[in-house]
């Protein structure tokens, strides 16, 4: 995959967008298409978009995860904001973001095996959003253009979390994940995914 990839991976969510397959309960077509708009832009503008020192924002990877035996979500409770995101991060020049997406989770998690959903379609977005990361130190306050996939693995094996990033990574029942925190986006992708595993994956 590279940055052509992408660009055509974002006109095929937008048009998901139009036919309202990809809006959750809590999504609206005109925000999303917004947010659709300015992640492009990024990219056309910044020849360097896949990098953290692209600023004043870069692209991110990230994932909802769901385990394969009963649709759990797998969450990080992250260090630096103090919070429970989904897993993810920088793609660290790569344009491929599905790899970078899955080579976070494997980070984050230890997990391996990791399988984007759904299984016979090729890489297609869940989610998409921009946000501002505080100033932190040296480093100032940016936003982060993250582009969510999601993805599946094994609930079986053990959880092994990188204590400099996360304070911990557990597994959540899904049912009624999207009101347990407050973090407005991870209600947006737990909609999506739940439409997308009934819809689509025949869950």
């Amino acid at each position: 995959m590279n940055r052509d990839d992408l660009l055509l991976l974002l006109d095929e969510y937008e048009a998901r967008l139009d036919d309202g397959s990809n809006l959750g309960e809590v999504s609206s077509r005109e925000s999303e298409s917004g947010t659709v708009a300015r992640i492009r832009q990024l990219i056309l503008d910044h020849a360097n978009c896949f990098d953290r020192d692209c600023l004043p924002g870069h692209i991110t990877a990230s994932a909802w995860i769901v385990s394969r035996e009963h649709r759990s979500v797998l969450l990080t409770h992250h260090r630096k904001l103090d919070r429970w995101l989904q897993l993810g991060g920088h793609t660290d020049g790569e344009a491929d973001v599905l790899a970078a997406a899955i080579r976070e989770a494997e980070e984050e998690s230890g997990l391996r095996d990791f399988r984007p959903l759904p299984l016979d379609a090729g890489p297609r977005i869940l989610d998409v959003d921009v946000h501002v990361i505080p100033a932190h130190g040296r480093e100032p306050a940016h936003e982060h253009h993250d582009i969510r996939f999601m993805l599946e693995v094994s609930e079986a094996q053990t959880i092994q979390h990188q204590e400099a990033e996360s304070h911990s990574v557990q597994w959540f029942p899904a049912g009624g994940i999207e009101s347990r925190f407050e973090e407005e986006s991870l209600a947006r992708m737990a909609s999506k995914a739940a439409i997308w595993l009934a819809r689509d994956l025949g869950a």
